[in-house]
């Protein structure tokens, strides 16, 4: 008896196969990190953000004050002390880093008193009400895409049964960061203000901030 030969099924599937991954660019292996909880604080804020020596870039919702941990060696850490995350911009920004926060709400008056303590703030603030994503990307190579806003519960600076429940992503793929701070780009230089509805409503449209005159 003869073999029995091949199933045109399967040679059909193996003729379409390189053609289908064509016509797929947007499949392709990545590296990311699922951030869940307290890991947030560790990984992005005392991680990334920490140690970033380019750029931060971070879009939320919601800012409130949030405490982190004194620098390592310091005398305040070796007493368990702790700092608003104000502070670790502030020595970001004394590094060069540029630092940008595009946010939604009014900022909680904790945070807007610690940004009175200082004679200039160390990060530029732009809002924009109908910003909603949460995304913080540090030096143009790490992206973190996720639900925690820039607060204390959402990035896991809370104790245990005080943090929120959170869930994001860090990764350094390319195609999503060029994609986010894209995104991020056209949000903070007005670009998307022009066919906004929301505009009668808006405290101050980013289109029009080259307009204010300086003092």
């Amino acid at each position: 008896m003869s073999a029995r030969p091949a199933r045109p099924r399967a040679r059909a599937r193996a003729r379409t196969e390189p053609e289908a991954k064509a016509r797929s660019p947007l499949k392709r292996r990545v590296e990311l990190t699922l951030l869940r909880d307290r890991a947030h604080y560790d990984a992005l804020v005392m991680g990334a953000v920490a140690n970033a020596r380019v750029s931060v870039w971070i879009a939320t919702a919601n800012v409130k004050e949030l405490r982190v941990e004194a620098p390592i060696g310091s005398r305040a850490r070796a007493r368990g002390r702790y700092m608003s995350f104000l502070d670790l911009l502030d020595a970001l920004a004394a590094r060069g880093v540029e630092l940008r926060l595009l946010h939604a709400g009014v900022p909680s008056r904790a945070f807007r008193a610690e940004l009175r303590r200082r004679p200039r703030p160390p990060i530029e603030m732009r809002r924009c009400p109908r910003v909603h994503l949460k995304m913080i990307a540090v030096d143009g190579a790490l992206l973190y895409l996720g639900s925690a806003n820039l607060t204390g519960a959402g990035l896991g600076a809370k104790g245990e049964g005080r943090r929120n429940f959170e869930a994001g992503v860090l990764t350094d793929d390319d195609l999503l960061l060029d994609e986010m701070q894209a995104t991020f780009e056209a949000i903070w230089t007005g670009a998307e203000c022009k066919g906004c509805r929301l505009r009668p409503l808006c405290p101050g449209p980013l289109d029009e901030l080259d307009k204010i005159p300086l003092r």
